[in-house]
């Protein structure tokens, strides 16, 4: 219930408590549906509403098909039949209860936001694909409730029920739907015992499977970070199969040097926790930044499960977040801080400490200034310079990471990735990233063994390093 005015008025759209602010967009939604309910039964109107009546009619038809099942096809017929911009506004809506409502929709408001969708897939809608993606950045990570389980579930089901017309209109968003779901399904393959886990795990690789024997090129359109994402499911036969495949009949190295789209790095993060990453790395001052740090723990990250999200956080910041040289001038708390942070809270975690250095340094792997943006290679090296002083250990173990993956990450292939890890190294330096790259090279606090490997690394990919720059 909530309070408006001297009347407490229920909404049927969303859970809200007694005292609770109203929600601007889902008022004007029942606004429009209480004035104009009287209009939305057959037989409808025949005369074309003005452009103000037409916005308040596609609010009250959207009220009216998320919250009244029983008449959901007669207000579809409605709006059918008054449509003027390509279904745009009316899928606008749908995207904005998305974003904004998700979290607080009742339980069957959610089944009709469903419905709905597959309704605007069958009109090919104008602003479907962002419909979908936000549908899919609402599956929760490290989540496996009712609800969760659910909503996962409905998705991947409709993708593959809706795979032609998707195909045909909008086969961008089955890639999205492949990251998505190809991320997911490695988390849920590491929980076993948990019977409603196993039919979605079926349908998740159902999809995946798929994607990868019927349009392959499509999904190469990923980039680079297809592949980290296979490396997690290689143990499945089925995926083992795939990546065998990619390796004898296409070019990998081609693969390893597209770059992933940003927008893939949003699929496996919440719009909430984008607005508070936006904001921790926008507005708050280092010093002042552990309360806020500590909010964010305690909101996103609380439990065991939810751990894997520091995989998908630190890739979103290093590939999305991109602070303009104002901030980055200035006492705002700095990209490589907050990941710092975040690698300490995966250490007692080895698959999940492995597999933020892996989202951390990907880009060094292939790196090539001609292609790729430095601001995505620049907080793993501050990271490492600025924990020289007082954390050395974190400079050792991300630097001992990282020449490792130089050996082991595709051994037929070490010769591209030397080449990018000396490429960034090279770029971090001319760029001013790092003063000098002797910060490296000549530091006492560095042990010397890493000196060494590092300076054969520079020397055997471009950069003479003179033996007096390794501080043996």
């Amino acid at each position: 219930m909530m309070e408006s005015g001297n009347h407490l008025v229920a909404s049927k759209l969303i859970r809200v408590s007694l005292h609770e602010v109203e929600n601007h967009l889902e008022l004007s939604l029942r606004q429009a549906y209480e004035s104009l309910e009287p209009k939305l039964r057959p037989p409808f109107s025949l005369e074309i509403p003005d452009p103000q009546e037409y916005l308040e009619l596609n609010r009250a038809i959207v009220y009216g098909v998320l919250c009244d099942s029983d008449s959901r096809k007669t207000h579809i017929k409605h709006l059918h039949a008054l449509v003027a911009d390509g279904y745009a506004f009316f899928t606008s809506l749908l995207v904005g209860i998305v974003v904004e409502l998700y979290g607080k929709l009742v339980d069957s408001a959610k089944e009709q936001m469903i419905w709905v969708t597959k309704e605007m897939i069958g009109v090919s809608s104008v602003g479907l694909e962002d419909l979908l993606v936000y549908l899919l950045r609402r599956i929760g990570s490290g989540d496996y409730g009712d609800e969760n389980v659910w909503l996962c579930s409905e998705l991947v089901s409709l993708f593959l029920e809706e795979w032609d017309c998707l195909l045909e209109d909008s086969p961008l968003v089955l890639t999205s739907a492949l990251y998505g779901f190809l991320r997911l399904l490695a988390e849920h393959c590491k929980v076993s015992g948990v019977a409603k886990l196993e039919n979605l795990k079926r349908l998740e690789i159902k999809f995946c499977v798929k994607m990868f024997r019927e349009q392959m090129d499509l999904c190469l359109k990923i980039g680079r970070d297809l592949l980290r994402l296979l490396l997690d499911l290689v143990h499945l036969s089925e995926f083992r199969e795939i990546w065998n495949d990619l390796f004898v009949n296409f070019d990998i190295s081609r693969i390893y040097k597209s770059k992933t789209s940003s927008r893939y790095f949003l699929l496996r993060i919440t719009p909430e926790m984008e607005t508070q990453l936006r904001f921790l790395l926008g507005n708050v001052k280092l010093g002042s930044h552990k309360r806020h740090q500590i909010w964010f723990l305690k909101k996103f990250l609380l439990g065991p499960e939810k751990e894997t999200l520091l995989i998908d956080i630190v890739r979103f910041i290093c590939c999305v977040i991109h602070p303009s040289n104002e901030i980055i001038r200035s006492e705002i708390l700095p990209r490589w801080a907050i990941i710092g942070w975040f690698l300490e809270l995966s250490r007692h975690n080895q698959y999940i400490e492995q597999g933020v250095k892996l989202a951390l340094f990907y880009d060094w792997l292939f790196f090539d200034e001609r292609v790729d943006n430095i601001m995505n290679v620049e907080p793993a090296a501050l990271l490492i310079a600025w924990s020289i002083p007082q954390y050395p250990h974190i400079t050792r173990s991300l630097l001992e990471f990282l020449l490792h993956l130089v050996d082991t990450q595709d051994t037929n292939h070490r010769d591209l990735v030397a080449r990018g890890v000396a490429s960034t190294f090279r770029e971090i330096e001319r760029k001013g990233v790092v003063r000098s790259l002797d910060v490296f090279l000549s530091n006492p606090a560095v042990v010397s063994d890493l000196k060494m490997k590092l300076a054969n690394l520079l020397s055997s990919h471009g950069e003479k390093v003179e033996v007096e720059r390794v501080d043996k």
